[in-house]
């Protein structure tokens, strides 16, 4: 699925979306958020650990995160740059 096709899909299913982009080697410790997020990463790379368990997400990797669930983040060399959308529960 493409950029276009993502956003459409999470416009449809009642998501706010926008680009984002976070700086090289940045950290988020273990938080959680009040809505659900869904995201496609579209440069570098995003590591999201939950429960304990790392994942890294690249170009055109998609990811969906439940509201309330932990999880920390941690962005590669290259920085990050990602299409999100946020939906409140």
């Amino acid at each position: 699925m493409d950029q276009a096709a993502f956003e459409a899909k999470l416009n449809k299913e009642g998501y706010v979306t926008e680009i984002s982009e976070l700086e090289a080697h940045c950290s988020r410790p273990p938080h959680t958020h009040p809505f659900d997020v869904a995201g496609m990463v579209l440069a570098g790379t995003l590591t999201l650990t939950c429960d304990g368990q790392p994942r890294t997400y690249g170009p055109g990797e998609r990811y969906i995160m439940a509201a309330g669930r932990q999880h920390a983040e941690d962005v590669g060399a290259d920085g990050v740059r990602y299409l999100v959308g946020r939906r409140k529960k």
